[in-house]
């Protein structure tokens, strides 16, 4: 009777050692198949609102987050413009857009809370890939990354403001996209400026 006691308590010793070693080998992979990276903002945001809206809702809620994520890129992106570039133009834009993207963005996150949606509040992995190619760029290849950037940043922006100002379901959403316009625009034509001032240089 004794022998078959020591054997069970040898039996439980074995399986508790082997599952404190699985225990220790999952903590130490699973981190690093993740490589400690954080979740993509934009991602996560978008998981959310699949899990409380309906379809058409759910395009309200993507336009939002995907304007979340282009006024967040820009407002880093204005920053770098004016701490890198050494063209007063450049610097100018860069001022402008990232004061009025903040403000865009502040309005955004109103507008998000009272619909209970959740929008990216960091930049996304997208706009983390955009700020490190501008990062990576010196003197004229920087300032004419950084236009590059505004022009085409810019024209997707407003296609995609023009059609959530007609499309969107949510009348709230529809006006805001509506009152970004205007100043949408302004950002372009100043971009297009400065992008063909850098040719004439």
């Amino acid at each position: 009777m004794e022998k078959q006691i020591q054997f069970l308590k040898s039996g439980v010793l074995k399986i508790a050692f082997v599952s404190a070693s699985l225990f220790l080998v999952l903590a130490i992979l699973l981190p690093a198949c993740n490589d400690g990276k954080p979740e993509d903002t934009k991602k996560v945001a978008k998981e959310d609102n699949d899990a409380k809206f309906d379809n058409k809702k759910e395009d309200d809620a993507k336009f939002l987050v995907n304007a979340a994520e282009m006024n967040l890129e820009d407002i880093q992106l204005g920053i770098l413009a004016q701490n890198n570039s050494m063209n007063a133009e450049i610097k100018s834009l860069g001022k402008m857009i990232e004061t009025e993207h903040s403000k865009a963005f502040s309005d955004l996150q109103a507008l998000a809370a009272r619909k209970q949606i959740t929008i990216p509040t960091s930049l996304t992995d997208d706009g983390q890939d955009a700020n490190k190619k501008l990062m990576d760029k010196k003197g004229r290849d920087f300032d004419k990354e950084y236009c590059d950037m505004m022009v085409n940043g810019h024209k997707d922006a407003i296609k995609m403001f023009e059609k959530a100002s007609s499309d969107a379901t949510d009348s709230d959403i529809r006006n805001w996209a509506t009152s970004m316009l205007p100043a949408l625009r302004t950002h372009l034509d100043r971009s297009i400026t400065c992008q063909n001032q850098l040719e004439k240089m």
